[in-house]
């Protein structure tokens, strides 16, 4: 995707992360704007409530759904790394994926892809074991889905190495470093928070490039860019986006096995 003949990118958010369901405002606005859907499976957020009507309303605007998996962590909103055994975090994915795949299916819909979040996005681009467990269980449940993660990661190379169809993803409120590492969040320049600022670097993610908190251009793959719903302004900021891509003449649409 570095060529600048991008056809089509795909823009995802993380939702379904409030309890009791009380809170989808913000995502529901947010379903207005992505093509898929990360939602949450109940062990860094969510319940089967929020669940539930998530899902209903990605499927009502047609939006793709993932399953969005997490070390199990409710206390710390899965941020911090879990020192699981391979089997253990096997059976933790499998269990979130079955669940959330059930309430799609009961719907009218299915899961397409799986994407971890947090401590374990991060862990399974360079954990071996982690990356491993989620490799196993989603081919224990469906080799058919999507695995989304990191260009490059342990992870993605694993899941190509085990046949399952894989798509990379890249973040537009987040700092890259001149290696292509996220910022770490706490550090100058972890996130980005204004819209037009956020927007049109997408749109060079988009063509294959994104500048870093150095100041150089770094080479960067995505099938997909993550806006992040609990981000203060996500809404505005995923509009100022797809807006902008759109006007680059780069069509917004979910991707597909």
């Amino acid at each position: 995707m570095s060529d600048n003949r991008v056809v089509h990118i795909d823009l995802n958010a993380d939702l379904g992360e409030s309890f009791g369901a009380w809170t989808m405002g913000e995502d529901l606005a947010l379903l207005d704007v992505v093509t898929s859907a990360n939602i949450a499976c109940g062990f860094h957020a969510g319940d089967p409530l929020t669940m539930t009507r998530t899902v209903g309303a990605a499927l009502d605007r047609g939006v793709t759904v993932g399953a969005h998996v997490s070390y199990r962590d409710l206390v710390g909103f899965g941020r911090r790394f879990i020192d699981a055994s391979e089997e253990e975090l096997r059976a933790d994915v499998l269990v979130q994926l079955a669940a959330l795949d059930g309430v799609c299916r009961a719907a009218g819909g299915s899961v397409t892809y799986l994407k971890p979040h947090g401590a374990l996005y991060h862990a399974a681009a360079r954990h071996e074991p982690h990356a491993r467990a989620i490799v196993a269980a989603v081919a224990a449940y469906n080799g058919s889905l999507v695995i989304l993660g990191m260009a490059g990661s342990r992870l993605l190379t694993l899941a190509s190495e085990a046949e399952l169809p894989t798509a990379t993803e890249a973040f537009a409120d987040r700092g890259y470093r001149a290696d292509g590492g996220l910022v770490p969040r706490g550090e100058p320049g972890d996130l980005l928070h204004d819209p037009e600022q956020i927007a049109a670097r997408v749109v060079g993610i988009a063509r294959g490039v994104v500048s870093s908190v150095e100041g150089t251009e770094v080479a960067v793959r995505a099938d997909s860019v993550c806006v992040h719903g609990d981000t203060p302004g996500a809404v505005a900021i995923a509009r100022a986006v797809r807006a902008s891509l759109e006007r680059a003449e780069v069509a917004v649409r979910g991707f597909r096995p």
